[in-house]
């Protein structure tokens, strides 16, 4: 826990996120050329005011450290950065200001009394806010315009001749540079990057290569598992690969009688681990962007995993970028709304209304651009340039969507209990969701079909997975409906298969919700486990399993176009966690949470998942089941019962006679 008088860099609020999104989306690189994002981006302020009242009991002294130029002041009186300055006792009025054309302004203070901690102001000379910062960067030396990784080297696990050269296996994926330790030739190399040994050895296709090598050459940052170098002999080359991480730390455990789904967990949890650095990142080697859609996911696997908050909002502030909207984020309709449902789902695992004030405003802009591309039934449609996505999969995108409806719909409730929490008006979202709430169901819900259509306006009738799937986990159908759903689409083998994991996430969480867990499990073992038993070593953007040899790696048109890390691949960590252990909050901030476990196809299991401040654990051996909370606020649903529970306190429940006996 960091104290509130703890020194830090102070920055205009959301800015370092803004700035250090904008460089993570130009970071792309394909085949030799840079391919920055292709939506509008915001930078930060370019200069900040800070601002802080003292009231001092003894005169006192500090030195002001700012990365760009300005000064600071002292009721009026000027004074140059790096310069100590003398302040009397008694009342004073402290102000910095600083510019920085080429990146983020921020200043610190060194100071006994007067320091750049908790309290101060930060003004765009428009709005002034609580100063912004991070964890990150608490002491002077962490210039916070650059990112500082932790490193770990990785030595190869095999070097082998191939194809006329070397092929070097690292045996997991790397997020980093290497080193060159050994080169013995007299001419340049070419390097060729792989996260498959089929990507490294195709010299022409692969995605990272680097050319005319020579021993003290340091690549730039790259994804990869396997290296070739061709025309040497592995007795020419020694290569480590230097990975690159923010280290995060893992809060959870998982290991149960099934051998399969403890490896697709330590994947899942290497996958996610990967693509969680100082943001969400959809995958490591090809895009490396932020993506709303993959950062929606990634907030809720983050939930059981890491319960790391910060990288939460930082993801969140630099997807929104600063309070004008020229452009939907990433250009995507539904990856806009998901950011506003993202909102609310943070605050009731965080309980933090500090963030939930700030980030207010940046809601209710982004809900105002949204709503201005509503027709008269209250219907949001895509306009030119505008993205309508959902997923990859075939609909009937003629006309207005019923998908896009139903997040919409969910939007407005995150408006109306958002604002709500933080004393806004939000009687236009409630009046807009009753109109809204109608005209779905008059319009999309096919009572025939026992199910939502694509469109109404094309007259096809057309059913996908999709809008039923969100109407069921934001609770927009009534049990009726629902079964209806279950039956008709979600275990109708005629409605179109998911392929991606991206909805894969989304179909299993909806199957959790209706009671399906045995289905899921089953799902799970199959889907990512048919990865495992293609050897991957993280979950993939996409999974056929119909596809053989290297078409498995095909996607976009592009041989190697499929990431073979993506972040949400990594969502059997999210499903575990939320509905076979069972673990979710009931008020913000888990001030109380249920646990509710579905473990009937697990005849061992031992578990750890976090919740906010604490802990929890559960131990399954045959008909015995033990729980232990280490907070206050756990309810347990077992057998038809509930069961409040003591912190740090151990529960011993007997599965087949419905007993529970508290071991104290």
């Amino acid at each position: 826990m960091i104290k509130e008088d703890q020194t830090r860099w102070l920055w205009y609020p959301g800015d370092f996120e803004i700035r250090q999104g904008l460089l993570q989306n130009f970071s792309r690189e394909e085949r030799s050329y840079d391919w920055p994002a292709y939506w509008n981006m915001d930078d930060c302020h370019k200069n900040v005011k800070f601002k802080r009242y003292y009231d001092l009991a003894d005169e006192t002294s500090f030195v002001v450290h700012a990365v760009g130029i300005g000064y600071a002041e002292v009721n009026g009186k000027k004074y140059p950065f790096g310069e100590k300055i003398h302040c009397a006792s008694g009342k004073n009025k402290v102000r910095v200001f600083v510019g920085n054309t080429e990146g983020l302004p921020a200043m610190y203070i060194e100071g006994e009394v007067i320091k750049s901690d908790i309290g101060w102001a930060a003004s765009n000379f428009i709005e002034e806010l609580p100063a912004g910062w991070s964890a990150l960067y608490l002491t002077q030396d962490r210039d916070p315009n650059k990112v500082y990784f932790a490193t770990e080297t990785v030595q190869a696990v095999s070097v082998a001749e191939c194809q006329g050269g070397v092929l070097i296996d690292y045996g997991r994926a790397i997020f980093g540079t290497i080193a060159i330790k050994k080169l013995n030739t007299a001419k340049p190399v070419t390097i060729c990057y792989g996260e498959s040994d089929a990507e490294a050895l195709d010299i022409e296709m692969c995605y990272y290569k680097e050319e005319n090598a020579v021993a003290d050459t340091v690549p730039r940052k790259r994804a990869f598992r396997y290296l070739f170098i061709p025309e040497l002999t592995p007795e020419q080359v020694e290569i480590d690969a230097i990975h690159e991480f923010i280290p995060l730390e893992n809060q959870a455990s998982f290991h149960s009688d099934n051998a399969l789904m403890n490896k697709i967990w330590d994947i899942s949890v290497e996958t996610f681990t990967l693509c969680s650095g100082l943001f969400f990142l959809d995958g490591i080697k090809r895009d490396r962007w932020i993506w709303s859609g993959d950062a929606y996911q990634s907030y809720f696997i983050n939930q059981y995993l890491f319960f790391d908050e910060d990288i939460n909002t930082r993801t969140m502030l630099a997807l929104r970028g600063q309070n004008e909207i020229k452009q939907h984020m990433n250009t995507i309709v539904d990856y806009s709304i998901l950011w506003i449902i993202a909102v609310e789902n943070h605050y009731m695992m965080s309980g933090n209304v500090e963030f939930l004030k700030q980030i207010y405003p940046k809601m209710k802009s982004l809900m105002d651009y949204l709503m201005a591309q509503t027709d008269e039934l209250g219907f949001i449609y895509g306009r030119e340039k505008d993205w309508i996505f959902i997923d990859w999969s075939e609909m009937d995108k003629d006309g207005t969507l019923a998908a896009e409806q139903v997040l919409l719909l969910k939007a407005y409730n995150a408006m109306i209990v958002c604002g709500s929490i933080v004393g806004e008006n939000t009687a236009e979202y409630s009046q807009k969701y009753t109109v809204l709430e109608k005209n779905l169901m008059t319009y999309f819900w096919d009572e025939e079909k026992g199910a939502f259509i694509d469109s109404y306006q094309s007259g096809n009738r057309h059913v996908t997975r999709h809008a039923n799937i969100f109407a069921v986990l934001f609770d927009f159908v009534d049990e009726t409906k629902a079964d209806k759903i279950l039956k008709n689409v979600l275990l109708n083998d005629e409605i179109t298969q998911i392929t991606t994991p991206y909805f894969k996430y989304y179909e299993q969480d909806a199957l959790c919700k209706l009671g399906q867990t045995q289905t899921v499990y089953q799902i799970i073992c199959d889907y990512w486990g048919g990865m495992v038993e293609q050897n991957a070593v993280t979950f993939w953007e996409e999974y056929i399993p119909e596809e053989t040899g290297n078409d498995v790696y095909e996607m976009y048109g592009d041989p190697f176009g499929k990431s073979l890390c993506h972040a949400w691949g990594a969502s059997p960590i999210y499903l575990i966690g939320r509905y076979f252990a069972g673990i979710s909050p009931t008020s913000p901030g888990y001030a109380t949470f249920l646990i509710e476990p579905q473990l009937a196809c697990f005849s061992e299991l031992e578990s750890t998942f976090p919740v906010k401040n604490g802990s929890v654990t559960l131990k399954k051996n045959k008909d015995q089941l033990i729980v232990r909370s280490t907070k206050e606020g756990g309810t347990l649903k077992l057998n038809g019962e509930a069961f409040e529970l003591a912190a740090n306190q151990e529960y011993t429940f007997e599965l087949a006679n419905e007993l529970a006996e508290n071991l104290s």
